[in-house]
C-alpha cells in the first residue's frame, strides 16, 4: 500500500523514449532495429503493466528481518517472465558475470536504505527483490515493472549490458521504494520528480557502494552503459544536465538544470526523464554544497520527504522543494543543512513556499 491509499505501480525504463525514439530514425538497420523492437517491447509490457493494476499482481511472501531476499531468473532471450531460476539467497556466484552484476546490484540497493535509512526492502517492510536477465534480444532497456526488474543485455552497438552500471539497477528498484510511498503519478512535473528520485537514489546507491564523498563521486547516470561508438559519458548527469552525450546517432541530451530551460512537451509523459535534470541538479547543489557523504544529510532529507507522507501524487516541484526545507529545518535545525536545500532550490529557479 502506498501512504495515498492508493497503489498505482507504473512501468518505468532508464532509457527514454526519446532517446530510442532518435535512434530508431538512424539510417543504418543495425542501430535502429534493436531500437524499435525495444520500443515495440516497452509498448507491450507498458500495457501489461497496466491490466495488472486492474486485475492485481499476486503478492510476493515478505519477511522483515533485515535480510535481502534476492532471486535472479534468466530469460534467456525471451520476454517470459521471470525466466528460469539460475540464483536464489545465498547462492556462490556463478560464470554468468551479468547475473553475479544483478545478484550484487539488488544487494547494494537493498544494504544503502536498509543502513542509512533503516528501511528494509523496497517496501520496508522485506519485499523479496527479484530480477530477470538475458531478457530479449538486442534490448536496449531495463526496466522495473511494478513487480520485478528486468535486464537487457544491450544492442552492443549503442547500449552496453544494462547490469553494468550500479546506478541502473538501484534507479530502477528506487522506483519500487517511490511506489510503495508517494507514488508520484508518471507525468509532467510529479512524473520528473518520480524519475530525480531514481536518479538521486541511484546514485546515492554507486557512491555508498565506492565509499565516495559528494566531491569524490561523477554524479553521472548510467556512466559504463554507452558503446565505445557514442559520443557520450552516461544517459545523465545531475552536475551538468545537458552535458551526458552530444552524439550524431542519438543527438544531445536535452535536459536543463534550470527552470529557464524548462521544457513543455507531450512526449515521455510530459517530458519525465527531461525535466528530471532540473530537481537532480538540485540535489547535486545542496549535496556538494554540505560535503562529506552524500547519503548522510542530503539524502536523508530527500529520503524524509519521500516516506513523510506530505508528498501528493501530483505534488510539483515547489511542493517537493517546500518539503525539503521543512524536512531539513525539522531533522539538523536552522543550521547549514537549511542553508544549503534552500539555496540549491534556488540556484535551480524553484521557489520554496
Amino acid at each position: 500500500m502506498t501512504t495515498h491509499g492508493g497503489f498505482e505501480p507504473v512501468f518505468c525504463t532508464i532509457v527514454p523514449p526519446h532517446v530510442l525514439d532518435k535512434l530508431a530514425q538512424a539510417e543504418d538497420p543495425s542501430l535502429a532495429g534493436p531500437a524499435r523492437r525495444t520500443l515495440q517491447r516497452d509498448a507491450f509490457e507498458r500495457t501489461q503493466r497496466r491490466l495488472t493494476t486492474v486485475i492485481g499482481a499476486s503478492a510476493a511472501a515478505a519477511v522483515a528481518d533485515g535480510k535481502p531476499q534476492r532471486t535472479i531468473h534468466d530469460a534467456r532471450h525471451g520476454t517470459d517472465l521471470p525466466g528460469h531460476k539460475v540464483r536464489g539467497e545465498g547462492d556462490k556466484p556463478g560464470k554468468d558475470a551479468t547475473v553475479n552484476r544483478a545478484y550484487a546490484g539488488l544487494g547494494a540497493t537493498f544494504e544503502l536504505f536498509l543502513q542509512a535509512y533503516q528501511r528494509d526492502s523496497i517496501d520496508g517492510n522485506g519485499l523479496p527483490l527479484n530480477a530477470t536477465v538475458h531478457y530479449d534480444r538486442d534490448y536496449n532497456n531495463a526496466f522495473w515493472n511494478g513487480e520485478q526488474m528486468v535486464f537487457g543485455d544491450g544492442d552492443g552497438e549503442i547500449f552496453l549490458d544494462f547490469t553494468i552500471p550500479i546506478d541502473v539497477i538501484g534507479h530502477e528498484l528506487a522506483h519500487g521504494v517511490t511506489q510503495y510511498t508517494a507514488n508520484l503519478t508518471y507525468f509532467g512535473q510529479p512524473g520528473a520528480l518520480n524519475e530525480s528520485l531514481s536518479d538521486v537514489f541511484g546514485a546515492l546507491i554507486k557512491q555508498y557502494t565506492l565509499g565516495q564523498t559528494a566531491a569524490e563521486a561523477d554524479w553521472l547516470i548510467g556512466a559504463g552503459l554507452l558503446a565505445p561508438r557514442v559520443t557520450g559519458t552516461a544517459l545523465r548527469s545531475m552536475k551538468e544536465p545537458g552535458t551526458a552525450y552530444d552524439d550524431d546517432v542519438l543527438g544531445k541530451d536535452p535536459q536543463p538544470a534550470t527552470m529557464d530551460d524548462f521544457v513543455r512537451t507531450g512526449r515521455d509523459n510530459g517530458g519525465v526523464h527531461i525535466n528530471s535534470g532540473i530537481p537532480n541538479h538540485a540535489f547535486y547543489l545542496a549535496a556538494t554544497a554540505l560535503g562529506g557523504h552524500a547519503w548522510e544529510r542530503a539524502g536523508q532529507v530527500w529520503y524524509d520527504v519521500l516516506t513523510g507522507g506530505e508528498l501528493r501524487q501530483q505534488a510539483m516541484f515547489v511542493d517537493f522543494a517546500t518539503l525539503t526545507v521543512k524536512a531539513a529545518r525539522e531533522r539538523f535545525g536552522d543550521g547549514e543543512e537549511l542553508d544549503a536545500v534552500s539555496k540549491a532550490w534556488e540556484q535551480v529557479g524553484v521557489r520554496t513556499l
